[in-house]
């Protein structure tokens, strides 16, 4: 029975970043197995978000091949991460306010500084699979893959030097995990967390679209910009309004 680096990697991604949300909200008096019982529903919420969100871009393949929705190829994707993301934060949103009945702006905090932490290791695991490859580069760092079983999983062109995308992505991460860790312990207001996160990931994100090289991750106006890219340009000023909304509601 095969175990591959990629599963192990987005695995230990979810166990460590919902260890540090755990972590930090005992620090605000929050019991540790709240976090537990939310990471179970971020998990959940997750995946069909990043699958809905994949149907959405790839909408003509799955329009003409609705039977392919229910093949192990669908089943395997890992999906789109943006999609991922919202979903988690909708469920998130839905569980604490309205099932538990626990402050949801409160545990964002600490959710929301561990979210970059889980990133930077599960984009190791995308760059052991091969998945969300970046574009051609003779950059002194650029990497080639000689594995057929990845390029017949994943499509990874082989033995071409690529940008290692999701190297770059792993380090953002790290970067935007050490900034908002430094800022929970300077926290302003609840919310606060969060916003900087969509903020930052938002932007970056953006730019970092322009290293990928992976052709079928949806793209929009004749292919100026990807989707990812797209919602991006949508996700920070909801951020930013996100942000001062959240520091008003304080003040008050």
């Amino acid at each position: 029975m095969p175990i591959h680096t990629y599963g192990v990697l987005l695995a230990t991604a979810i166990l460590v970043s919902i260890w540090w949300a755990a972590r930090l909200a005992e620090k605000d008096g929050i019991p540790g197995r709240h976090i537990w019982d939310l990471g179970f529903i971020i998990v959940i919420s997750a995946m069909i978000g990043a699958k809905v969100l994949l149907v959405i871009t790839n909408f003509d393949y799955y329009a003409d091949n609705p039977s392919r929705l229910l093949s192990t190829e669908f089943l395997r994707a890992g999906g789109v991460y943006y999609g991922g993301l919202l979903g988690a934060i909708a469920g998130s949103f839905i569980y604490l306010n309205r099932i538990n009945r626990l402050d949801f702006w409160k545990i964002s905090n600490s959710a929301a500084t561990a979210i970059p932490l889980g990133q930077a290791i599960g984009r190791l695991g995308c760059f052991s699979a091969g998945c969300d490859y970046g574009s051609p580069s003779n950059l002194p760092w650029a990497v080639t893959f000689t594995s057929q079983y990845a390029h017949d999983l994943v499509g990874v062109p082989l033995n071409i030097r690529l940008h290692p995308y999701q190297l770059y992505e792993s380090m953002v991460s790290v970067f935007i995990f050490l900034y908002l860790y430094r800022k929970y312990n300077r926290l302003v207001f609840d919310g606060q967390i969060l916003a900087l996160y969509l903020m930052l990931y938002g932007v970056s994100r953006f730019f970092l679209e322009f290293f990928r090289g992976d052709l079928d991750r949806g793209f929009l106006f004749g292919g100026l910009i990807s989707t990812s890219q797209f919602i991006s340009l949508l996700l920070v000023p909801a951020a930013l309004v996100l942000y001062f909304y959240r520091r008003s509601k304080s003040r008050v």
